[in-house]
């Protein structure tokens, strides 16, 4: 990949520097490139403002959340699909017996997790429902019940993805970590893309939430699980909230309790390194996958569903989308609660970086950004197209 120099858009930089007045988000980092290059950077705000005070840059680096689950899960995923290792329609229970054991999860299906049909629940506090032992993560989703018939409908599931990132341990049998770093970090050469930082690059990091884990714990007390909690023997189960700022270590509860590395959050990275991973699920870019593979981050997977879901990925056709209508339906992209995001115009190898920190310095509730994310791209294809920006044959 070539790319200039930090090149700002000034129409985007208003649009940010407006959110941060605003109060939406402390620091943003945007990456746009096209065909390898990129075309346009830049960085605004405080990427951390207490304790001390650090301003963002195009280096920075931030807690993706949930940009994990396509950008490592995902690309692992479609690695082992490759090589026959894994297999689409194979159930879960062939891989990890703990779902073949009841009727309910038996039927779900390695493509199930990966487009979000399973059934399985959102989410839950993995730490309290387990009684605070990650040995009974994997029987505790897989006992957790269904919330709605296999494959009627897409519903977003952290627990979906924990399972999948566990399902690709079993197989390979490594740590997610350490798969990711064999198969993804050394091969593309990345250096400042990484799960559980280490204090070393502390200061070129974007803090989190201020105050620990309020907004899960607020989810907790919500659906009764502090109570559920008080009630247990142990009183491991009842502690370990994190209560300060937090900045160096995963914002994600769950990630959290599963050492910092899991399937569904977790991994840390800056803006052009995550375009080097982007970059893997183009046809014409990709270094670790078969161009061919490709067309499955390009293909509705759910097409009679209520969500247009590719393999790990959501599609720009999805009502609603935060692609906004700048972006063909093919395009493919993802979130990350803590105010990252990716999308991926693969026709024409074109990737949208958007990357704030919303959680920190901010008192709930969290500010939404996704109209944030729409004008981002909207801005971002139009800055493109008066620069002279062409198709890219795929």
């Amino acid at each position: 990949m070539t790319s200039k120099r930090n090149t700002p858009d000034e129409q985007i930089d208003a649009l940010l520097a407006g959110r941060i007045a605003a109060g939406d988000f402390p620091s943003a980092v945007y990456l746009v490139a096209e065909g390898g290059r990129a075309r346009f950077s830049g960085a605004q705000g405080l990427a951390v403002s207490e304790p001390a005070r650090h301003a963002a840059t195009v280096e920075t680096i931030y807690d993706l959340a949930s940009l994990t689950k396509p950008l490592v899960t995902g690309l692992l995923a479609a690695r082992l699909v490759e090589r026959g290792a894994l297999e689409l329609e194979q159930t879960v229970g062939a891989y990890l017996p703990e779902f073949a054991r009841s009727a309910q999860t038996a039927a779900i299906t390695v493509r199930h997790l990966l487009t979000h049909t399973s059934g399985l629940p959102a989410w839950r506090p993995l730490r309290i429902v387990t009684g605070n032992r990650r040995e009974r993560v994997l029987e505790t989703i897989a006992s957790a019940g269904l919330e709605y018939e296999t494959g009627s409908r897409v519903v977003y599931s952290d627990l979906g993805f924990i399972a999948l990132g566990l399902l690709l341990e079993r197989i390979c049998d490594a740590p997610l970590d350490e798969l990711a770093a064999r198969e993804i970090f050394r091969p593309l050469k990345l250096e400042r893309t990484f799960f559980r930082p280490g204090r070393a690059f502390l200061t070129g990091l974007a803090a989190c939430e201020m105050t620990g884990n309020a907004y899960e714990r607020g989810m907790c007390e919500a659906g009764g699980y502090e109570a559920s909690a008080e009630a247990d023997a142990s009183a491991e189960a009842r502690g370990a909230w994190r209560e300060g700022l937090i900045w160096g270590e995963v914002h994600d509860g769950n990630a959290y309790f599963l050492g910092g590395a899991a399937g569904h959050a977790g991994l840390f990275s800056n803006a052009r390194e995550t375009l080097r991973i982007a970059e893997q699920f183009i046809a014409a870019r990709t270094e670790l996958l078969r161009p061919e593979t490709c067309a499955l981050f390009r293909t509705n997977l759910t097409p009679a569903l209520d969500e247009a879901r590719s393999f790990a990925w959501q599609l720009a056709a999805t009502p609603g989308s935060t692609a906004g209508g700048a972006l063909p339906p093919d395009s493919f992209g993802h979130l990350g609660f803590t105010g990252t995001s990716c999308w991926i115009d693969a026709a024409r190898a074109r990737v949208f970086i958007l990357l704030t920190n919303r959680t920190h310095t901010r008192t709930l509730p969290f500010v939404n950004i996704n109209g944030v994310r729409r004008q981002f791209h909207t801005l971002a294809v139009a800055a493109l197209e008066r620069e002279g920006g062409g198709d890219v044959a795929t």
